[in-house]
């Protein structure tokens, strides 16, 4: 009975994955599929797409954007969720718990909801059709407090004290204990980070304006939009591998660490 149970849930993770997979090589084929014209009467493999597209839109300057604003938005959470979550899990003063409870409603508020409230800030900074305008609202994060919180009270106050002892303070004690021992919650919440900001889209669609700024997901939606004869799906294939290549590349090269961190965030009580 076990060996049934196990061959039946082989065959419909099977099918799940076939499920997800078969839509991303229908974009593989179509972006390398030539249509038969004059000079070649058959169809055809080709990269032409891929040409077509860097030389119709500016990805390169839509990838650097990205980059900046995932590279950014985790730097400056990494080092406001260190500090929240070291106050919330350590540090004795009043009011602790509700504070911790407060920064536990970012992760039940969906953003969309803050749309509004998040443009109308960042319009009075003068932040729009700007990559800090897009990156100021995600600067703290709830679940990477939560997660990291979690992780410390985990961690033995006898490892801290012996710090205390060799004269460390604050930052050498997070530099030196919490942070080597807090690897996997790091991991799982930069993973998280990095593709939750690089798939964003309707916030920096909203709060930018011009090629300078926008990241790949909102250039990859104008340029679709930009064909006037209807979208030539070979073009947008292929903007749509540019656009979801890095992310499998991370996969590929980060996949026993993305596993261990998926297994750690969900072992967290």
């Amino acid at each position: 009975m076990k060996n049934g149970n196990k061959v039946f849930l082989t065959i419909v993770s099977c099918a799940i994955g076939l499920l997800w997979v078969v839509p991303y090589v229908w974009i593989i084929v179509t972006s390398v599929a030539l249509r038969p014209d004059a000079a070649h009467p058959f169809a055809r493999l080709g990269i032409d797409h891929f040409s077509d597209v860097l030389s119709q839109a500016p990805f390169g300057i839509y990838f650097l954007n990205s980059l900046v604003i995932v590279a950014g938005v985790l730097f400056l959470q990494c080092v406001t969720t260190t500090l929240a979550a070291y106050a919330v899990a350590r540090l004795k003063f009043w009011g602790r718990d509700f504070v911790f409870l407060l920064l536990l409603c970012q992760i039940a508020i969906p953003n969309d909801i803050l749309l509004v409230p998040n443009y109308l800030t960042v319009s009075k900074l003068r932040l729009t059709n700007s990559l800090l305008g897009i990156m100021v609202p995600f600067f703290a994060s709830g679940f990477g407090i939560f997660l990291l919180r979690q992780t410390f009270k985990s961690i033995p106050r006898d490892f801290e004290e012996a710090a205390e002892i060799d004269g460390a303070g604050l930052l050498r004690k997070l530099a030196y204990v919490y942070l080597p021992m807090s690897k996997p919650a790091y991991a799982a919440f930069g993973l998280a980070s990095v593709c939750a900001h690089w798939n964003d889209f309707l916030w920096p669609l909203i709060v930018t304006n011009s090629d300078r700024v926008r990241p790949m997901t909102v250039g990859l939606a104008m340029f679709a939009t930009s064909f006037e004869t209807g979208a030539r799906w070979g073009d947008v294939a292929a903007a749509t591998i540019l656009v979801t290549l890095p992310l499998v590349l991370l996969f590929a090269v980060f996949q026993k660490r993305f596993v261990e961190s998926l297994s750690f965030s969900s072992g967290i009580k």
